[in-house]
C-alpha cells in the first residue's frame, strides 16, 4: 500500500515539475519564433470613370502595379467596404474661418453620426495659432460632438498648449502643416487598418514650424489618406483672395500625394454634400497588398504606379511610400 501511495504521489507531482522545468528553459531552447510577413505594402484606392463616378466592381486581374517602374505582384486584394476606419478631423479655427466655425461644427456632427460604424473610430483636432486635441480616439458620435462643442476661435497666440498635441510657443496664425504632422505622426501612425485625415480649412498656413513636405511625409509614413475640404470665407479676404494666396494648391497637393481628393465648398457643393462624397469614397475603396521586389529598408521613397487595364478609368492612390525599417 505504501508503494502504491508513493507512486500516486509521484504521478500527481510530476506534471507540476515538468511545467516548472519548461518555464525555466532558456529562451534559445524554445525553437524558432513564428514569423509574420510584415513587409507587405498596403494600398487603399478609389477608381473613377470619365464622369467621375466611383467604380466598385473591379477584380484583382483588372489592376497592374509597379514600384519605381519595376512590376509587382498583387498579393492581397479585397473590395470590402466595411474595413474599419480611423478618421482624424482637423478643423481650421483661425481668424480667417471666424464666420464659418458654426457651420463646420454642425456639418461635422452630422458627418460623425452618419459615417461611424461598428469598429470605426475618430478623433478631433482644431488648429489656429496652435493645435488642440479636442477629442482623443473614440467610436462614440456623442463624445465627438462634445468635442465639437468645445471648438472655439483660436486666432492669436494662446501660450503653451498643455494638451496631448502641443505646439511650440512662438506667435502664429494658422499652423496647418504642424496640425497635419501631429495628427499623422502622433495619432495615426500607431493605428492599424484604413486611416484618413479630413481637413476643413482655406489651406493657408501661417507660422507652422514644419513644412508642407514634412506634413505630407508624415501622412505617407502613417499610411493616411488626406481629404482636403477647401472652405474659404471670401468676405475675410475682402471679397476675393489676397495676393500670395496658395491654399487651394496646397490642399490639392496634400490630398493627391496621399491618395485623397480636394473638395471646394461652393454653391454646388455644400459642406454636408462633401462629407457625403467622402463617406461614399471611403466605403468604395479597394484594398491591395504586395511584397516589394526591392526588400531594402533604407528609408528611401518608392514611387507607386497603380492602374487598370481600362484606360478610361482613373485610379486614385498615394504616390508612394517610405521603405522604413519595421521598428521605425
Amino acid at each position: 500500500m505504501k508503494t502504491l501511495g508513493l507512486t500516486l504521489a509521484i504521478l500527481l507531482v510530476l506534471p507540476l515539475v515538468l511545467v516548472r522545468l519548461e518555464a525555466q528553459k532558456p529562451e534559445e531552447d524554445l525553437g524558432e519564433p513564428i514569423k509574420v510577413d510584415v513587409d507587405v505594402v498596403n494600398l487603399y484606392c478609389a477608381v473613377r470613370n470619365k464622369q467621375n463616378a466611383l467604380i466598385s466592381n473591379l477584380e484583382k486581374t483588372d489592376f497592374s502595379l509597379a514600384e519605381d517602374a519595376a512590376p509587382q505582384t498583387i498579393k492581397y486584394f479585397t473590395r470590402e467596404t466595411d474595413l474599419p476606419l480611423t478618421i482624424g478631423l482637423l478643423v481650421d479655427v483661425s481668424n480667417s474661418q471666424r464666420n464659418l466655425v458654426e457651420i463646420e461644427r454642425r456639418a461635422a456632427s452630422s458627418f460623425f453620426s452618419s459615417v461611424l460604424r461598428k469598429k470605426d473610430v475618430a478623433f478631433l483636432i482644431s488648429f489656429g495659432a496652435d493645435s488642440e486635441l479636442l477629442q482623443d480616439v473614440t467610436g462614440s458620435p456623442r463624445i465627438l460632438e462634445d468635442g465639437l462643442n468645445r471648438m472655439k476661435l483660436n486666432g492669436g497666440f494662446s501660450g503653451i498648449n498643455s494638451g496631448p498635441v502641443p505646439t511650440a510657443t512662438r506667435p502664429r496664425g494658422t499652423v496647418l502643416y504642424d496640425a497635419v504632422y501631429l495628427a499623422a505622426n502622433d495619432m495615426l501612425a500607431k493605428e492599424a487598418g484604413r486611416k484618413a485625415i479630413i481637413l476643413i480649412t482655406d489651406g493657408q498656413d501661417e507660422g507652422s514650424q514644419l513644412s508642407e513636405k514634412a506634413a505630407i511625409e508624415a501622412a505617407q509614413k502613417a499610411d493616411a489618406i488626406i481629404y482636403g475640404i477647401l472652405y474659404v470665407d471670401r468676405q475675410f479676404y475682402g471679397g476675393g483672395l489676397s495676393f500670395g494666396y496658395s491654399g487651394e494648391s496646397v490642399l490639392k497637393q496634400m490630398a493627391e500625394e496621399t491618395g485623397g481628393r480636394m473638395f471646394p465648398v461652393d454653391r454646388k457643393n455644400t459642406l454636408d454634400s462633401i462629407f457625403t462624397q467622402i463617406q461614399q469614397e471611403m466605403r468604395t475603396q479597394y484594398a491591395i497588398g504586395y511584397t516589394p521586389t526591392n526588400s531594402k529598408k533604407d528609408g528611401s521613397f518608392r514611387k507607386i504606379d497603380l492602374r487598370t487595364s481600362n484606360k478610361d478609368l482613373k485610379v486614385q492612390v498615394r504616390k508612394g511610400y517610405y521603405a522604413m525599417a519595421n521598428s521605425q
